[in-house]
Formats: structure tokens, C-alpha cells, sequence
């Protein structure tokens, strides 16, 4: 997803492995994990093992790495040469091209449509057919940790950056047709986190305080839901991560808490049909808001989290995203320790979330099975898996979108004939044709 990991590694034993980045691609079917000998790609398809599915020796401290979809295409930047983005065909192990730039880049982002290279003060929109620079965004606000959010949506290919270095606007740009959007006044501090829901009608960001969260809808950027993840101290956001459905959205920090906020809107009819002592509550709560100062009003209004994920670490840096594994709805957290965690969620009751696995990224033995205390918490989570997800499972699935993308050709255009639907819509995979995947230009510099 939109999420990158801090570029400090852990200190430690095994520190030459120990990984400086990491970022799911965009449906959440494998995480990118670049590490100070190069990278590695690991699919996250199943919940008892963790496939390596490719590992990247072309360039050491490799801090950006991107995977489009389940395509073979890889983006990559290296700390000893952080001006310079290496596009590679991973499953060929050939490089398709590269490009530098007049400064470090901060981040990359990647849908089949465009591609998207942030530095300080300047955005650079690619074709990703070719690779062409179809637009550059000058004097951009500066914006040092290169925060950016490009939808994944072919026909909805929205960016989002920081409109402002003093507060938390947000400059709303269509990819598509190089064209600004909208600008959202989001939040009074400057932003510390962006993303897009699947579709890209839906961006959520938080601020650099850490400790309300808002979603907006694209491209009016109006406001659809306020939730706050905590009161007492201000915190670090490092991910935020819509469910494919965007019924969900989770958020991480530098703290031992991730939250799982719930999109639903809560209809006045229901609350009539149940009058209980609490809605009566809600309604005076409601009713005396609009006589309150706005921040007291606005905070009476936050909805708090849905479900939550008790870490075992504090202070290190970890990003999460919401995926489908098996039929059950999961939460992934990849943290700095050089792990990928796996919980359960339960989209009806929500609560505390169950580990299911730890997989240890670097483990050059690969053990599945870790400790005995380890399992015991695997056989507890399946017995209730069992019963708090029977009714997940009998739920009725959503019907596959009829969105289709045109698939790419030999000479850089679209297939007339062909078509396959979005990734993240489709029943099972869509293995796309290697060969035929992309232009076979060659190594070039812009």
C-alpha cells in the first residue's frame, strides 16, 4: 500500500539482514521488503507460510521498493545512489530502464497507469506503459519525507500531497488528465499519513499530532468520518490502510497499539426502531454539541476504534494493511523487528484481535514453527476463528466489479482485444503475461 518504513535499521544481531523498508503492493498479495543487501519479495496469500518469491541483489541498502500488482515490474532505490529509480523485470532479471532526478527521491507510488516519483519540492508523473514523463510539479511545498498517495483505480488515478509545509492541506491532482482536483483543509497540523481506498472515492489522513483520523470523499473532499485514535499524547502515524471494501481502515504508529476504525454511517431510522438508554444518551450528547466551542463539539462526534492489535514492541516502526487470506479478514503488521504478524479480525464484533502467526522474514532456517507458547496461541485462535467467523464466512460475497483494464503489448499500447478484470475485485489471481507485460525498452536516463 501507500505506507514506507523507516530507512533506520534495527541495531543488532543479524543487523547485515535486518530490513530498512517494506511495503505491501497494491491489492496486499506480497510484501516488498528492501534490505542493505538489496531486496527481497515475499507472497502473503496464505496465512502458515511466508513464500519468498524473489530476492534483488542488483543494488546494496535498498530503501524504496515497489511491486506493481502481482506483475513482475519492480521499482527500486538505492541509499548509494538516491537520485537514480531502477525499474526491473525481476522474473527476466533484467532492468527495463532507469531515471535520475535533481534530488533524493523520498518516495515512489505505482498504479497501471501512472508512475509517481516525490522528492522535496517537486513531483514527477510517469506513463508506466513507457515510461515517459508526461508532467513535473515544481515548488511543491516541502514536504521532507516525501508523503504521497496515488489511488490504484485505472480510471480513478488520483494523487495526493501536502498542500501546505504549515498545516494539513491536501492538494487533490488527477493523474490522468494533469489537472489539480480540489484542495481539502484537513487538519490544523501538517500531515503525517495519506492513502486511497481501492476505488479512489475515499482518502484518509492524519495529521503529525497522531490522534484524529478523517476521511474524505474524492474529489468533492468532503468530510465523511472523524475517528480518534487516542487522546493523552500525540504519536507518530507511520501507515493507514483501507480494507478492499473500505468498510475498514487500520492505522499504525510508533506505539504498541494499531487501530481498526469502522466506516458506517449510523442511520437515525435504527436508532428509533432500538431506542435504548444509550442511543437516549447519544441524542443529548448530540443535541448539546451545537451549543458547545467546535473542538468539544468535533470530539464529541469521533468515532473510536472498531477493533485493536496489542503489540509486543513500542517505538519501532511498522506498517499495516487490511487483506482477505483464506476467505477471513486479516490484519498484516510488518515491524522494523524483521517480522510479519498475522491476526484475525472479526468484522462483527470487532475487539481484540487474534494472533494467528509470526513469520521472522530473515530467518535463514525458516522455521514455521516457532515456540510452543506460539502454537498453543495458533490452536486457541483457530478454535475461536471457528466460531466467531462462522458467520463471516456464510456471509454473501461481493459480486466481481465488471471494471476491466486494457492489457498491455510489445509495442507500449493496449490490447484491443484483450482485457482482465482489477486484481482486487477478481476471484483469484490475475497472472499477467510477462512477456507481453510491457514495452521491452531499454536502459535509458532522463
Amino acid at each position: 500500500m501507500e505506507s514506507q518504513e523507516s530507512q533506520d535499521a534495527p541495531d543488532g544481531p543479524g543487523v547485515d539482514r535486518a530490513f530498512i523498508c517494506a511495503s505491501f503492493n497494491q491489492d496486499t498479495t506480497s510484501l516488498s521488503v528492501g534490505t542493505k543487501t538489496g531486496y527481497q519479495l515475499f507472497s502473503v496469500t496464505a496465512v502458515d507460510k511466508l513464500d519468498c518469491i524473489h530476492e534483488g541483489v542488483e543494488c546494496p541498502d535498498v530503501y524504496i521498493v515497489e511491486r506493481l500488482f502481482s506483475s513482475s515490474l519492480v521499482v527500486v532505490v538505492s541509499l548509494s545512489m538516491p537520485r537514480r529509480m531502477n525499474v526491473y523485470h525481476f522474473k527476466k532479471g533484467t532492468e527495463i530502464c532507469n531515471y535520475s532526478y535533481s534530488n533524493n527521491i523520498l518516495s515512489v507510488r505505482l498504479n497501471r497507469q501512472r508512475l509517481v516519483v516525490c522528492l522535496e519540492e517537486s513531483v514527477y508523473i510517469h506513463n508506466i506503459k513507457d515510461m515517459k514523463l508526461l508532467k513535473t510539479l515544481l515548488n511543491t511545498p516541502i514536504n521532507p519525507t516525501g508523503l504521497c498517495a496515488l489511488s490504484v483505480n485505472h480510471s480513478n488515478s488520483y494523487l495526493a500531497y501536502p498542500g501546505s509545509a504549515t498545516i494539513g492541506e491536501i492538494t487533490v491532482y488527477d493523474a490522468n488528465n494533469l489537472s489539480t482536483l480540489t484542495l481539502i483543509q484537513a487538519h490544523d497540523s501538517p500531515l503525517a499519513a495519506l492513502t486511497f481506498n481501492a476505488s479512489g472515492t475515499k482518502l484518509a489522513s492524519a495529521s503529525e499530532k497522531g490522534t484524529v483520523i478523517r476521511v474524505f470523499n474524492v474529489p468533492e473532499g468532503q468530510r465523511l468520518f472523524e475517528f480518534r485514535r487516542g487522546m493523552k499524547r500525540y504519536v507518530s502515524i507511520s501507515s493507514l490502510s483501507f480494507s478492499a471494501d473500505a468498510q475498514f481502515l487500520c492505522a499504525s504508529s510508533n506505539t504498541e497499539t494499531v487501530h481498526i476504525f469502522k466506516l458506517e454511517q449510523h442511520s437515525p431510522s435504527q436508532d428509533e426502531e432500538s431506542p435504548t438508554w444509550s442511543t437516549y444518551v447519544g441524542k443529548m450528547f448530540t443535541a448539546a454539541s451545537t451549543y458547545l466551542p467546535t473542538q468539544v463539539s468535533n470530539m464529541m462526534h469521533q468515532d473510536r476504534a472498531f477493533a485493536t492489535v496489542r503489540l509486543n514492541m513500542f517505538g519501532l516502526k511498522n506498517i499495516c494493511a487490511l487483506a482477505t487470506i483464506q476467505k477471513l479478514p486479516r490484519l498484516l503488521v510488518a515491524s522494523s523487528d524483521g517480522c510479519l504478524y498475522i491476526y484475525n479480525v472479526d468484522p462483527q464484533d470487532g475487539g481484540e484481535c487474534v494472533l494467528v502467526q509470526k513469520h521472522r522474514l530473515f530467518d535463514s532456517s525458516e522455521e514455521q514453527v516457532e515456540q510452543k507458547e506460539e502454537e498453543n496461541l495458533e490452536d486457541v485462535a483457530q478454535q475461536q476463528a471457528s466460531q466467531s467467523y462462522a458467520a463471516t464466512v456464510a456471509l454473501p460475497s461481493t459480486p466481481p466489479s465488471s471494471t476491466t483494464l486494457m492489457g498491455y503489448s510489445e509495442d507500449g499500447g493496449a490490447q484491443k482485444g484483450e482485457v482482465f478484470p482489477e486484481h482486487e475485485f477478481a476471484e483469484g489471481p490475475v497472472c499477467l503475461d510477462d512477456e507481453n507485460e510491457f514495452p521491452p525498452f531499454g536502459n535509458q536516463s532522463n
